[in-house]
């Protein structure tokens, strides 16, 4: 037995003990050709340590065999790793379904066609709006134009292509245009997530959404998915062609829009059904740490290391990959802790709650929350009280204060970038 595993406290039994991780994220490399404004992982340089190609096999074999289906590979950027085509084989010829999400400043013809050669089956690009916000966002100037053209490079190499959003002050007075430029590129899929205070995002506290401004947002969100399934209709196609505007899995919960921003495009009946890290998803760090999901913060989430232990073992036994199914009621504070739907949702995203109050069981940008708060006259606002610490994944911390409603006037998205 190694040191690592006789460090490991005796087994609790997982409440789900049919769990697998039928969905992993893996960071190979942190190296990246951005260097973002908003990065959780604050992603530049390669880690010292990073996984060598071997050991990154090895722990492919362990994932097929604990019956994982799908792998979405991701950085820094996974294609600057020179060995990616390697991983990506590999994982194919085991039956892994294999994505990448990426920024998409490099992904030229000639490198999409390579990694459809290598065996990738969709890319998914991340576009926070038109160029006047995504190069801010990204700190580059003409990183817009170069994910466009990721996104078609990447559609005409025969790979599904799908896009995220950032959601905050910056992008949220461009949504509906960006809609428009998402279903010219024919997108399959365009994905909303609330930017979360961790990393760089988390030493930029004015570019954050306030909770109560997540009213209009999902209302417009819902607004572009019942337009994107009435385009599907006019062209004479089936509602589950059309393209899917999607809630990320921190923006929500259980307002009047639930069902068809969780349902896909021509069904409903879906709602949130509560964090699913170390329930169906894993995350691994390009140096072999492992979480429950990969946008946990790193220092209160990782269960362990891939060359201290084996991936099973972390995934069975680290408390910190198995506090869903560990948690109850008693975790939830605040607002949550007297909400209604709190034993579905538990407070929604524990990497949004976490990141942004300190700790998890209190979810500020919920719509059922804020709809609730303002039928009471009054708003929260949230106010930095602690930095981040300038690590990969690290956070600060807000309070929440309470306020007399109407909220002020939300800032000129064009006064925040004169500030970035």
């Amino acid at each position: 037995m190694s040191e690592a595993e006789a460090k490991l406290p005796k087994r609790v039994p997982r409440a789900g003990e049919d769990d697998l991780p039928l969905y992993v994220v893996w960071e190979i490399t942190l190296r990246c050709d951005h260097a973002c404004a908003h990065c959780g992982s604050r992603a530049d340089k390669p880690r010292p340590n990073e996984l060598t190609t071997q050991e990154m096999l090895e722990v492919a074999d362990q994932l097929v065999a604990m019956g994982s289906r799908e792998v979405t590979l991701i950085g820094g950027e996974a294609y600057l790793r020179p060995d990616v085509g390697t991983l990506i084989t590999y994982l194919r010829d085991k039956g892994m379904r294999v994505t990448m999400q990426s920024g998409g400043l490099g992904l030229s013809e000639r490198r999409c066609k390579r990694l459809v050669d290598a065996g990738l089956q969709a890319v998914g690009v991340s576009i926070d709006g038109p160029a006047v916000v995504h190069d801010v966002l990204r700190d580059r100037k003409g990183s817009y134009d170069l994910a466009i053209r990721a996104l078609k490079n990447a559609r005409a190499a025969g790979l599904v292509t799908a896009s995220n959003m950032q959601i905050n002050r910056l992008t949220r007075p461009y949504v509906r245009a960006h809609y428009e430029t998402m279903q010219d590129l024919g997108v399959t899929g365009w994905r909303w997530q609330v930017t979360v205070p961790m990393g760089n995002a988390a030493d930029r506290p004015e570019w954050l959404l306030q909770p109560w401004e997540i009213l209009e947002v999902l209302d417009t969100m819902a607004e572009l998915q019942e337009d994107a399934l009435q385009r599907a209709r006019d062209a004479g196609l089936p509602e589950n062609r059309a393209m899917n505007v999607q809630a990320g899995n921190n923006i929500g919960y259980f307002g009047p829009h639930e069902s068809i921003l969780r349902s896909r495009p021509g069904q409903r009946g879906a709602h949130y059904q509560g964090c699913v890290s170390g329930r169906y998803t894993l995350g691994i760090e390009s140096d072999g740490k492992v979480k429950g999901c990969p946008s946990l913060p790193t220092h209160p989430y990782v269960g362990g290391n891939v060359r201290d232990l084996p991936v099973e073992r972390i995934w069975k036994e680290s408390p910190e990959l198995n506090f869903v199914q560990q948690r109850d009621r008693s975790e939830l504070w605040g607002f949550c802790g007297e909400c209604y739907y709190g034993d579905v949702c538990m407070a929604g995203c524990s990497w949004t709650s976490h990141c942004t109050v300190g700790r998890r069981g209190n979810q500020p940008y919920c719509y059922h929350r804020a709809s609730t708060l303002q039928k009471r006259g009054v708003y929260e606002e949230l106010r930095p009280v602690e930095k981040a610490a300038g690590l990969p994944y690290d956070y600060g911390r807000f309070e929440l204060v309470e306020k007399p409603w109407p909220p002020p006037p939300s800032p000129e998205a064009s006064s925040l970038i004169d500030e970035g």
